[in-house]
């Protein structure tokens, strides 16, 4: 089985076989709860999943906010570390992608909350050799006002809640297609509030 963490909108985390076949998935929409949730989400997901070895861990590597995104990627890796399996990541928009291709058939784009009156815009056009959702411009953060502007008429698809499930089934594909979709390196929208305060200045005497 595969194992799909994602903390970039609320918290999901989902079971699948190779296949992409659904085994267990479970989910919260709160979008600052993440850690108070991932604990309980993941224990659920694994007992409704039943017997079954977990190969793999897929990780959701964003676009999000820094807080929400690592919480979720710490736990992917965590779990992947105590039974000694590699993390897949993938970046998020790809399994909203995966969701909205359900029904979209033309280029769209995924359109995400990334707070502070901005939205994240990955646009898509189809899916490749792979069954992996093709991007044709790449992420970027934009003014929630400015977004249809930016579009130019393509149409765009808000998500709210992101399917760890179709996480999962992405990752399926990459790995079986011996692909890597991303970096270790989150996709963080902004830097961090907090940031370490820099080394005291020297006072002369």
């Amino acid at each position: 089985m595969i194992l799909a963490v994602d903390t970039s909108l609320g918290t999901a985390v989902a079971l699948a076989d190779a296949d992409g076949a659904r085994r267990a998935e479970a989910a919260a929409a709160d979008p600052l709860g993440h850690a108070e949730v991932i604990g309980d989400l993941l224990v659920e997901a694994l007992r409704e999943a039943g017997d079954g070895e977990i190969t793999h861990v897929v990780a959701g590597m964003g676009p999000g906010p820094f807080t929400g995104l690592r919480i979720g990627i710490a736990a992917a890796r965590a779990f992947a570390l105590g039974r000694g399996i590699p993390v897949i990541p993938v970046p998020s928009h790809l399994a909203a992608a995966l969701t909205a291709l359900e029904t979209e058939t033309q280029p769209f784009a995924i359109v995400t909350d990334a707070r502070r009156r901005e939205v994240a815009i990955t646009v898509f056009d189809g899916v490749d050799e792979d069954g992996i959702p093709q991007i044709v411009a790449d992420t970027v953060l934009v003014k929630a006002a400015d977004a249809d502007a930016h579009l130019d008429g393509i149409h765009r698809v808000d998500v709210a809640a992101l399917s760890a499930l179709d996480l999962a089934r992405v990752g399926a594909r990459a790995l079986a297609a011996g692909r890597t979709l991303a970096g270790e390196e989150p996709l963080y929208m902004r830097h961090p509030d907090v940031t370490l305060p820099g080394a005291p200045k020297k006072v002369g005497t």
